[in-house]
């Protein structure tokens, strides 16, 4: 049993509870796909759409109760675990604990399938019925996700997901990193037993083949977060009748418009930019590399990257980011090198003003702020506009551009990556420059300070989440 565990440990309901003790073997795993497939074809495939979300949604509800076990538990070892701050982890849980409500689940497949009841009996839109037909949606009998175990949402949504479309789960985490996602499953079977039963929760390490290749032979789709590299290799050992859906790496970016830059507006814009930057430490898909700031405004680009660190300062002392690996810290200041070696090759002083260290007048036009005796935040100003690659850690650039098509052409290379965008923009410009970053490519345009706040119906990178996961039967009328 983990440490954690047995100081407050939790029933023995699935395989990741018992532990680095328990040994996995093939035939183990295979016994428990088995096991809760059957629990699903006995109880949950059958209920109905709004039975399943009202379990969720108060089981979701619990967590907000005072002396709720399994959110404290949650907030007493989930930040260390991701090596966040409590509040940075308490802000990120809560957002999504909040959206699970009936009208958000029932919403989710109004939305991905037409008719909320479509996963209930035979129905028709328009369309179907002129053509004298109607469709039933089905989910997987069994699906499997791979949860890449950086953050613990992507996994609390892939398990509300499959309980919607009425599948037996399991999920395989990363090795120390199923605690948040077996805290949900606990709270979701002390709401309703038979929804537990049809669960699984195991860790195991890449590279164990005979029990991934058991796990995949199960499934009858399955889910997968992480690398592209993984994610290939994955995609090569899962069989071909095995439907799978990956979701790898993305990067995002924020654009601000000159319109926006004023006084009053440049200050919200700034507070609503440092959320998004410390938002689970800047360690999703969905947080910013980079900020482009058009260069005509009242506030320019420079200046929006000195309010921008004096607002992480600040943050820091409210909302402090915590510790990271030693690895990551190692690569903020390596990067951080690379800028005073450019300061002391142009024969520049460096002057340190309080939380900033400024590098004046470099060639190319760079300028750097960063917090004192640590790498808990950094904020570069570089005039080369070209998209470079965030350290991470509340480690982010900003970049003077003229318009949004120097943006489409700087950000270009990483085009097929590119999950979110956000914008700040006045309305009757927003959806001109919505529809051209539409036509680029861009999944998901959204607002300042929302970008790791998606709405719980979100198509993650442009794909609609049960869409992808569904089959469908149907019925032709005489």
């Amino acid at each position: 049993m983990l440490a954690h565990d047995r100081m407050n440990p939790l029933p023995n309901l699935f395989l990741a509870d018992l532990g680095p003790d328990l040994i996995l073997t093939p035939h183990t795993v295979r016994e428990a796909c088995l096991t809760v497939r059957r629990n699903r074809d006995l109880w949950l495939a059958r209920l109905r759409t709004r039975q399943i979300a009202e379990i969720i949604a108060y089981s979701a509800e619990q967590w907000f109760e005072p002396g709720n076990g399994f959110r404290t538990r949650a907030l007493a070892e989930g930040p260390a675990l991701l090596g966040v701050s409590h509040s940075t982890f308490g802000r990120g849980l809560d957002s999504f604990l909040r959206q699970l409500t009936v009208e958000n689940l029932e919403g989710l497949i109004a939305q991905d399938l037409g008719d909320s009841k479509r996963l209930d009996d035979f129905s028709a839109g328009v369309v179907e019925l002129r053509g004298g037909r109607t469709a039933l949606a089905r989910g997987p009998s069994l699906l499997g996700h791979i949860t890449a175990g950086n953050l613990p949402v992507p996994a609390l949504q892939s398990i509300v997901i499959g309980l919607m479309l009425r599948s037996a789960q399991f999920l395989k985490c990363a090795t120390g990193t199923s605690l948040i996602p077996r805290l949900f499953a606990h709270s979701l079977a002390a709401t309703e037993p038979k929804l537990g039963s049809c669960l699984e929760l195991a860790e195991w390490p890449r590279g164990s083949d005979p029990l991934d290749d058991a796990f995949f032979s199960e499934l009858d789709c399955l889910t997968a977060t992480g690398s592209d590299e993984m994610l290939e290799s994955v995609r090569r050992r899962v069989p071909l009748r095995t439907r799978f859906v990956g979701y790898g790496h993305r990067v995002s970016f924020a654009y601000l418009t000159a319109d926006l830059l004023s006084t009053y507006s440049a200050k919200r814009l700034i507070r609503d930019l440092a959320t998004d930057v410390t938002a689970w430490n800047q360690l999703g898909c969905l947080s910013p590399h980079v900020v482009y700031v058009q260069d005509d405004g009242a506030l320019s680009p420079e200046g929006v990257a000195e309010h921008l660190a004096a607002e992480l300062a600040r943050r820091e002392l409210e909302d402090p980011r915590g510790g990271v690996p030693i690895a990551d810290a190692a690569a903020i200041a390596s990067r951080r090198a690379v800028y005073e070696l450019r300061a002391q090759a142009a024969g520049e002083n460096i002057e340190r003003i309080l939380v900033e260290t400024a590098f004046r007048d470099l060639p190319g036009g760079v300028r750097i702020w960063q917090s004192p005796d640590s790498t808990a935040w950094t904020v570069v100003y570089d005039a080369d506009p070209r998209f470079e690659f965030s350290c991470l850690n509340r480690f982010i650039y900003v970049k003077p551009v003229h318009q949004l098509s120097d943006v489409l052409r700087y950000a270009e290379p990483v085009r097929h990556l590119v999950s979110t965008v956000a914008v700040a923009a006045v309305d009757h410009r927003l959806t001109e420059i919505a529809r051209e970053l539409a036509r680029w490519g861009a999944p998901r345009i959204c607002p300042v300070g929302r970008m790791q706040e998606p709405p719980f119906a979100w198509r993650h990178d442009g794909r609609p989440a049960l869409g992808d996961l569904v089959q469908w039967t149907d019925l032709e009328s005489a």
